[in-house]
């Protein structure tokens, strides 16, 4: 009986799984703020060359979640208690807009099916602390993509890779406001298409969020 070989992975498709792994690492906690990340370790690891590694790095760069310390090395990044304010006081104004954006929207109601579908992602108590991140990131970008404004979504998700690191800086399992009554109100005003209280209630979730993950960073 013959066997057929398997297909031989492509370039691409290492540089894909790498940069899954190495991500998954640093969302997972297995990597911390701060660490550094090698080149020959990472290849040996998952068994691949150290250019494809390279590129997954570069590519972790553009996301937010690697930079480069003293003499190139690269490292999982940080965030200062200053930066940590800074991002969420961008992310209110970019929410703020969105929540506006969908009250103003002709399908209003539908977007608030959408968003209370996304709540039922979130956890009141603590579970598996990448899919809490994942569920919390994801009910924003949902919020932010149906505004309808692509360069909304585009400056959001240019910012996420800070974002997780920011979350990853504190101790996210215990954060309060990334618990699903904690994002119910903000869907609630929404549907009530009240512009005002929306508005109060993302500026207020951000501020709290900021204030959290600030403190933790300064205490880590």
């Amino acid at each position: 009986m013959s066997i057929e070989p398997l297909a031989s992975l492509d370039r691409s498709t290492l540089r894909e799984r790498a940069l899954d792994s190495v991500r998954s690492a640093i969302i997972s906690g297995q990597y911390r703020p701060g660490d550094h990340l090698s080149e020959v370790e990472l290849a040996g690891s998952l068994g691949v060359s150290r250019g494809t590694v390279r590129e997954a790095l570069r590519h972790l760069q553009q996301e937010g979640l690697v930079s480069a310390g003293n003499r190139g090395m690269l490292r999982v990044s940080s965030l200062t208690p200053v930066e940590v304010r800074e991002l969420f006081q961008v992310r209110a104004a970019l929410e703020g807009m969105a929540v506006r954006q969908i009250i103003a929207s002709p399908r209003r109601q539908d977007a608030v099916g959408a968003l209370r579908a996304a709540l039922e992602h979130l956890s009141e108590e603590a579970e598996d602390f990448p899919a809490r991140i994942a569920a919390d990131l994801a009910f924003h970008l949902q919020l932010c993509r149906l505004s309808g404004n692509s360069m909304l979504v585009e400056s959001w998700r240019h910012l996420e890779g800070r974002m997780r690191v920011a979350i990853l800086n504190g101790a996210a399992w215990q954060a309060p406001m990334m618990a699903r009554d904690r994002h119910a109100p903000i869907v609630d005003a929404i549907e009530e298409a009240d512009v005002a209280a929306a508005l109060r209630i993302v500026d207020e979730h951000m501020t709290s969020a900021a204030e959290y993950f600030a403190e933790a960073t300064g205490s880590a």
